[in-house]
């Protein structure tokens, strides 16, 4: 088990190689639950996320021989770029193996870090059957993604940060994938508030920890789909399991658009952007997962932020969709001159934008002499929307909101 002083002699190696991530406080947050709020931005740490901490620390603690050998890793985005780049500020070689349908950018970035990178297989699972090879092989030394003691204790420094800039706090609130994170942080605040509660959050989609407690052992899950992928492992650690059991108080599931809402929330309310698995500690909140009173201090980490822009986009047009600030309405009017124009004109007059327009006559449900209409309009919200209808339908069309 790792102890307090294990993540206070791991600040001391990585603090000058890692960004000391500030952790400012939520207004938007302290509007939508009890209590303060702050949010650490590990997302700011140079590959985007924190896994920099722990690959950085396994790495200062290999010896001379292993440093010339050069290091091995199993994975899809966050560990390979975090390994690749501080094996390459330190002169060690880097082989990464990731899976065939890995992310582009993630590919590309891992590479342009100077790390060797082998894609092959379709999961992690079958990269680890090569990592096992090569290793042998090559005499390489593997660097796990989280069930390493020098990772975890990597990855608690987030926590000694935490306790110099929120001395008072009363809540952490983690992401759980392997555990590694959560458990270097629970060992750190729990040294020094040992009354301070520490809250892991999973995707609902890949419940390992959850499952694994109710257990009483690490068990294999087959993860579905999901927004939170640096987050979606198929088991916890066996040497984060006892960590978790023993400090975290609770764990906590969030479904998907709980994930995009909190992206969303991120992105328009705090102005930044993080991907999936480190937004799920603030849909923790927004979503009433943890229970808050007015003098709890919380503390939210934002674990990472590398998405893709094109899921980004997505994630938008969704939330903006289930906030009732865009709508596709369906308007059945008479195929005379002039009605298109009235419909148009009346969203305008309402204040409302069109972003997107078609016509057909095509429709099989639309009698001979009517056209139907399909517009996609921006407006303030649901009332917005239920007023346009309803002076639509007042000018006599039959109306319908599409999902």
């Amino acid at each position: 088990m790792l102890d307090y002083d294990d993540i206070v002699a791991a600040h001391e190696r990585i603090r000058s190689g890692v960004v000391e991530t500030g952790c400012p406080p939520s207004f938007a947050l302290a509007t939508r639950a009890d209590g303060r709020f702050h949010l650490k931005a590990e997302f700011r740490q140079r590959t985007g996320s924190f896994k920099d901490r722990g690959s950085l620390h396994k790495l200062l603690r290999l010896d001379s021989a292993a440093r010339e050998a050069g290091v091995i890793a199993a994975s899809a985005g966050n560990h390979a770029q975090a390994l690749a780049y501080h094996a390459a500020r330190l002169g060690i070689a880097c082989t990464i193996v990731m899976p065939d349908h890995a992310p582009l950018i993630k590919v590309a970035n891992t590479r342009g870090y100077g790390a060797r990178v082998i894609q092959t297989g379709e999961t992690l699972s079958d990269g680890l059957v090569l990592v096992d090879r090569l290793a042998d092989e090559e005499g390489l030394t593997p660097v796990h993604a989280f069930d390493d003691l020098d990772v975890m204790a990597g990855q608690g420094t987030i926590g000694l940060e935490i306790l110099e800039q929120v001395p008072d706090v009363t809540t952490v609130i983690v992401p759980v994938g392997g555990g590694g994170m959560i458990s270097g942080i629970a060992t750190a605040v729990k040294a020094r508030r040992p009354g301070a509660r520490i809250i892991g959050v999973e995707a609902a989609a890949s419940p390992g920890a959850r499952e694994s407690l109710a257990a009483g052992r690490p068990v294999h899950l087959e993860s579905s789909d999901t927004l939170a992928d640096g987050i979606a492992v198929k088991r916890i650690g066996d040497l984060t399991f006892p960590h978790i059991e023993a400090l975290v108080d609770d764990v906590v599931l969030i479904a998907e658009e709980q994930i995009t809402r909190a992206i969303f929330f991120l992105l328009e309310s705090e102005k930044v952007v993080v991907e999936g698995g480190g937004a799920v500690s603030v849909a923790a909140v927004l979503e009433g997962k943890v229970d808050l009173g007015p003098s709890d201090v919380t503390v939210c980490i934002l674990s990472g932020g590398n998405i893709d822009m094109n899921v980004v986009s997505r994630v938008i047009d969704r939330a903006l969709w289930a906030d009732g600030r865009l709508a596709r309405l369906a308007v059945v009017v008479r195929d005379r001159p002039g009605y298109l124009n009235e419909v148009t004109a009346l969203v305008a007059i309402e204040g409302a934008n069109v972003l997107h327009i078609e016509h057909t006559r095509a429709f099989g449900d639309i009698s001979v002499g009517k056209v139907g209409i399909e517009l996609t309009i921006e407006t303030r919200g649901p009332d917005h929307i239920a007023t346009i209808v309803a002076k639509l339908r007042e000018l006599g069309h039959r109306v319908d909101e599409l999902s």
